[in-house]
Formats: C-alpha cells, sequence, structure tokens
C-alpha cells in the first residue's frame, strides 16, 4: 500500500532525470553548421565552419506551439522581443522580405517590433534612421536599441554591449558580436518608442 502511494513520486523523479540528461546530451553534441543548415533547409547559404551562426532547430509546429512564460516581474516587452528574434534565428536572408520564413536586415527589425506589439511603418535601414531618435548615451547598448551600420545601409537590434541580432545576406538572421569589424562600421543608434505599459505589463 505505501510503495503503490510512493510509486507516482517515483516515476515523476525519474522521468525528470531523464530529461535533464537527454537536455545535457543534445547541449554536448558536436553538430556542424553545415548538418544544421542542411537540417533547416537552408544548405544553399555559403557558412563556413568558424562563422558564428546560429541556426534554430524549431520546427514551424514547435514555433507556433511555444508559449510565453512571463515572470510577475519581468519585463513583458523584453520577452515578447526576446521570442520573435528566436523565433527567427536562422531564417534565410531575402532582400525585401518581412518574413515569416525570411527577412533583409530592416525587415527583420520591422517584423520582431510588430511581434512585440510596437507597430511603425516598414522602411529601409535609412528610413529608420530618419524616423526615430536617438538614445541617451548610456542607452545605446540597451536590448531593443537599433544600431546601423556601413552609411545606414544595415540595421540590427542590440543584444547588449556585446552583440546585436541581424538578418545577414550571407548568413540569415544571427547574433554577431561587437568586434572590430562591426565597430568600425557603427553609424550610430536609435531607439524606437515603446509606450510604458508595453514595456511593464505582465
Amino acid at each position: 500500500m505505501f510503495s503503490k502511494r510512493l510509486f507516482p513520486y517515483a516515476l515523476a523523479a525519474c522521468l525528470s532525470l531523464g530529461m535533464i540528461a537527454q537536455t545535457a546530451l543534445a547541449q554536448s553534441a558536436d553538430i556542424s553548421l553545415h548538418q544544421l543548415a542542411k537540417a533547416n533547409a537552408v544548405s544553399n547559404l555559403p557558412i563556413a565552419d568558424d562563422d558564428p551562426v546560429i541556426i534554430s532547430l524549431a520546427s514551424a509546429e514547435d514555433i507556433k506551439a511555444v508559449t510565453l512564460v512571463t515572470a510577475p516581474s519581468g519585463n513583458h516587452f523584453q520577452q515578447l522581443m526576446t521570442a520573435a528574434i528566436d523565433q527567427r534565428l536562422g531564417s534565410p536572408y531575402v532582400w525585401g522580405a518581412t518574413g515569416p520564413s525570411a527577412y533583409d536586415c530592416s525587415g527583420f527589425v520591422w517584423s520582431i517590433y510588430q511581434s512585440a506589439g510596437i507597430d511603425f511603418e516598414r522602411g529601409s535601414a535609412r528610413t529608420l534612421w530618419s524616423r526615430f531618435t536617438a538614445p541617451a548615451p548610456s542607452e545605446q547598448y540597451k536590448f531593443g536599441t537599433l544600431v546601423f551600420f556601413s552609411n545606414l545601409a544595415h540595421v540590427g537590434v542590440v543584444a547588449d554591449e556585446h552583440g546585436f541580432y541581424h538578418a545577414s545576406r550571407h548568413h540569415g538572421v544571427v547574433y554577431s558580436p561587437f568586434n572590430d569589424y562591426w565597430l568600425a562600421r557603427i553609424d550610430g543608434f536609435r531607439q524606437v518608442p515603446v509606450p510604458v505599459k508595453a514595456a511593464t505589463t505582465d
């Protein structure tokens, strides 16, 4: 009788340990970028083994099934933006595209803000530069700030002081570090106005 009452708890514990082991195994697996690209039907993209490319392994069904978990004291807007970016990682670059399966740089920016509930007219990187105002210096590397490059020919979204997300011509939607290459090409930053309610509602 006593063992029958404990059985459900023991079963739950075993399942939890199995899931933890499976996650650790998946994280330690050595999968090349070429294998990931092939699995995501983007094998026609030119990818070198040393390129910092992030490919999403989520299927379209997995993405649709994602439920956003909002922490009681969390930043709702940032969570929506993070989820939107994560869903697009690995999508190929196509000039003029705004999704759902391909993006150009300004189309990617517009798309993730739309997903987070912030509506503005789709435009080129140069148009976005002229439309929005510069942030305070202390806000330049704040998550969600727009960062512009190469004489306003390219735009991305700041992750933090270490890097940004963008739709790269050669690799699609990726995270890139602020390395010497990108730092030398920064034109400046712009901030998309976010209503206070959107930024703080849980």
